[in-house]
């Protein structure tokens, strides 16, 4: 679907979550709604950039995969008016398969994906330094 499909008033999120409602069963569809609503609450409130859009762990440990996999896509749907959005897994040394949610042309460039899992490992990099900095210091390390 592209935008010139999309009707005057409808938000691309609004019908992937419709998509969704079709295609899952109720009882799933209702979970993935409670993961996902405080995320389109918050986006509804303040502008993409001020909103912290990482999944609470507490809240989605015991949810299915593809349950965490339709929830980041709804939430990168939202936030970037996109549909063409994929969950991909990149392997990352050090620390396995990573899941990332990207455009489609991202998702089919291979040189890319390296690019992202670099970031991915310089950051995992830079968190470890500065958990040692934190215990060095005698500050909390749970950030």
């Amino acid at each position: 679907m592209n935008e010139s499909e999309f009707p005057p008033d409808g938000r691309p999120v609004d019908m992937y979550l419709d998509l969704l409602r079709v295609r899952m069963d109720d009882e799933d569809y209702e979970m993935l709604l409670k993961v996902v609503a405080p995320a389109l609450r918050a986006l509804d409130e303040q502008s993409p950039e001020t909103v912290d859009f990482a999944l609470d762990p507490q809240d989605t440990e015991d949810l299915p995969q593809e349950i965490r996999d339709e929830a980041a896509l709804v939430i990168a749907t939202a936030v970037t008016g996109r549909l063409d959005n994929q969950l991909v897994e990149i392997q990352v040394d050090g620390t396995g398969p990573v899941r990332v949610v990207t455009d489609a042309a991202t998702a089919a460039d291979p040189d890319r994906l390296a690019e992202i899992a670099g970031c991915i490992r310089r950051r995992q990099s830079d968190t470890e330094e500065l958990r040692g900095i934190a215990a060095a210091s005698g500050l909390p390390t749970d950030f």
